[in-house]
């Protein structure tokens, strides 16, 4: 009988590094569209009423798969599916480049979505393994929100500055099969298995319950009342019911629907719904939008939301020195304060023909998105018990990319329908950005733990 091979040994520094090297490159992927939205529609031939589907196919994939993804992870091994979605990012990211139509480039955005729904939610479970004390994940799980923040930051840059916006789906596409080649040797394996089958039958109900959201969503904007949207809504509520039903009936649930009645895990998944639908929705079709109304060219836009991207990154970057000051919660609050802020300080800019005026407004978001990104990761590897830390990052995950498929779909609704032109639509778009935020943050502040 053959010995066991022995475990390798936790590497924290390569960890760390690993885990928010992909996740920056699974946000620059998902991000990459924000700049170059105008020219792949061209290429693509995508209709405006379309368009919806170039920026949602990734928060789709994202929000469809998180949940099992953090499951499989916790009970068939972190790194491998952390190995497995890194690799699948690479491939489908190199695919998207050579898409030719609407569909085949929306197919491949999901199926992007899906690999980076296995590498972020094993993610934060391999740091939680590599980083066992409060204090280093406090550390680990600041630096890991940042990169997000990163991810988000560079996206926009590295593919707007290639001619082609092809050229830059293949630059990612390499640099996920770089970190997916080193991840290997350089990572430990960990798990929580709770014995059983993968929970498949909610898995699909889930997934089949976001796909028809997303898209009573998307063709909403064309006339809510319209039987086709009707139909959609319906089999999103039946698909969600049943959902609830198999979760609670399965051995081993995606999801422990008891969690629901803890303060922080409501806290947590409230403020990645509510940071989906006011943050990453505005901002995902902004610079597309500004595009269109200022005349900038892709590499004026990616330079301007730097401004905010970057601070976003610095700011998660530094935000754990708050703690022990200022709660993950007191933290979300803030932030959606902030965002609120600076949006409504970018009011009228579009219509003045000035993105000098945007300047303000996107120093106050860019700080509020930070404490966003940095605040977040923690509440939900603390939201959870430690075995089931993949979970708790699905989990949270899932309800940003629900917010982000919604919010991206809400904003476009609204900014193109409004009348008196986009410049008007892009107030409106603000406003309610703004309104929901503002929401946000009083309903993260009411979820207090019970004492």
């Amino acid at each position: 009988m053959e010995p066991e091979p022995t475990p390798a040994p936790v590497r924290p520094g390569a960890t760390l590094g690993l885990t928010s090297g992909a996740t920056a490159v699974a946000l620059m992927t998902y991000t990459a569209p924000m700049v170059t939205l105008p020219e792949v529609a061209a290429a693509l031939h995508t209709p405006l009423s379309a368009q919806a589907w170039l920026l949602n196919g990734t928060p789709l994939g994202l929000a469809a798969l998180l949940l099992v993804a953090g499951s499989l992870a916790d009970d068939h091994g972190r790194r491998r599916i952390f190995v497995a979605g890194t690799v699948a990012l690479g491939l489908t990211t190199l695919l998207g480049a050579l898409a030719n139509s609407t569909w085949l480039f929306t197919l491949a955005r999901i199926a992007q979505g899906g690999a980076s729904a296995a590498l972020l939610a094993s993610s934060l479970g391999l740091l939680v393994h590599a980083f066992p004390t409060p204090t280093g994940r406090l550390r680990a799980t600041g630096v890991w929100g940042a990169f997000v923040s990163g991810g988000i930051a560079a996206g926009p840059i590295v593919t707007g500055a290639f001619p082609n916006w092809r050229v830059g789906y293949v630059v990612l596409g390499a640099a996920a099969l770089v970190v997916a080649a080193l991840s290997p040797r350089l990572l430990s394996e960990s798990r929580a298995p709770r014995g059983g089958r993968p929970d498949l039958a909610g898995a699909v109900t889930f997934g089949l319950a976001l796909v028809s959201l997303v898209a009573a969503l998307t063709l909403g904007r064309d006339g809510w009342l319209r039987a086709p949207v009707g139909l959609l809504l319906l089999a999103a509520a039946v698909l969600l019911a049943l959902f609830v039903t198999v979760e609670r009936r399965t051995a081993t649930p995606m999801i422990d629907l008891g969690l629901l009645r803890h303060p922080r895990f409501l806290a947590s998944s409230s403020g990645g719904l509510f940071t989906g639908l006011v943050v990453i929705g505005l901002f995902s079709f902004l610079p597309a939008l500004l595009q269109q109304t200022l005349g900038l060219s892709a590499m004026d836009t990616a330079w301007l939301f730097l401004l905010w991207s970057g601070l976003s990154f610095a700011v998660a970057l530094q935000a754990r020195r708050l703690s022990g000051r200022v709660s993950p919660r007191h933290q979300l609050a803030l932030g959606f304060l902030l965002h609120a802020a600076g949006v409504l300080a970018m009011l009228g800019a579009v219509d003045a023909g000035s993105w000098r005026r945007l300047i303000p407004g996107l120093v106050l978001a860019g700080i509020g998105s930070g404490l966003l990104n940095a605040a977040l990761p923690l509440l939900a590897v603390e939201s959870v018990p430690t075995k089931r830390a993949a979970m708790g990052s699905g989990a949270q995950q899932t309800f940003r990319y629900i917010g982000s498929c919604a919010g991206v779909a809400l904003t476009i609704a609204v900014s193109t329908s409004a009348g008196g032109g986009l410049a008007r639509g892009a107030d409106v778009a603000i406003g309610v950005s703004a309104g929901l935020a503002v929401v946000a943050a009083v309903l993260v502040g009411v979820l207090r733990e019970a004492r």
